[in-house]
């Protein structure tokens, strides 16, 4: 089995492969299920629920595609499958802090409290920003 794998790439067949975008296009792909896996260690409050939604149906679009081209891309579906799993944990993980308890479960009534005014108190600095820019824009429009 190995001396058939090393004959294979000494063949002009490898060589093709290795340069072709069936092969390079997968493997700068795999930075998204990297770094979602790498993100299952951080805090549910850096997730963002669209944006793993996003990323979740982007890549059971392209795990789709990855089956059906011709001739098959089996990197570039190992890639997908993989971002999908690691984006329905992070989704889970989001869901579980928001939605099912696990934010009061975590930080007790007191820390709801804080985190809540602290997130306020973020939106209302952001909209201030916002308005100070449209302002200063328009003083100097």
């Amino acid at each position: 089995m190995a001396s058939t794998f090393i004959n294979w790439l000494k063949s002009p067949k490898a060589r093709e492969y290795f340069f072709s975008t069936h092969f390079w296009g997968p493997v700068a792909n795999w930075g998204l299920p990297l770094a979602a896996i790498a993100d299952v260690q951080k805090d549910e409050t850096v997730i963002s629920g669209p944006m793993t939604t996003a990323l979740a149906a982007y890549s059971m679009v392209f795990m789709r595609f990855a089956w059906r081209v011709q001739p098959r891309n089996y990197l570039l579906f190992a890639c997908h499958a993989t971002n999908t799993t690691a984006q329905l944990v992070q989704g889970a993980r989001f869901v579980n802090y928001w939605y099912m308890g696990g934010r009061e479960k975590k930080l007790g009534p007191a820390g709801v409290a804080a985190q809540d005014a602290q997130l306020a108190a973020d939106k209302a600095a952001a909209a201030a920003a916002k308005q100070a820019k449209e302002v200063a824009k328009a003083a100097g429009a």
